[in-house]
């Protein structure tokens, strides 16, 4: 059942924003997830945190729509970082060798503070 999916975007400026998900990310709920990440991108931000800590199960679609994404972002030296303390979703990105491609943290903060400093504030 995907009635309890969600993914909600939040610019938090200075090109950062957080994609929250929620329930499980699947085949059927790719293209909400795609929506979200877009908003996301398309609102200027090159550094994002896909916050995975309620999402109950992902499948290969979501990993294409995280790769996808990915893919928009690095050429402008952007990043898209993982946030997820769920040991049966960490392994997904492991078995598929993702997790060279994604850094994954346990909680949304450490995530967001990655990010900030790859962003360049308050690092060189």
């Amino acid at each position: 059942m995907t009635g309890d999916f969600h993914a909600t975007t939040t610019n938090l400026g200075d090109g950062l924003a957080v994609v929250a998900v929620g329930g499980e990310a699947d085949l059927y709920t790719a293209p909400q997830l795609k929506k979200a990440l877009a908003a996301a991108l398309d609102g200027g931000a090159r550094y994002v945190l896909v916050d995975l800590s309620s999402t109950t199960f992902i499948d290969s679609t979501t990993l294409g729509v995280l790769m996808g994404a990915v893919r928009r972002v690095r050429p402008e030296g952007g990043e898209l970082a993982i946030a997820c303390d769920d040991a049966n979703i960490r392994r997904i990105f492991e078995i598929t060798l993702l997790d060279r491609v994604f850094p994954i943290f346990d909680a949304p903060g450490e995530g967001l503070e990655h990010l900030r400093s790859a962003n360049g504030n308050g690092a060189g």
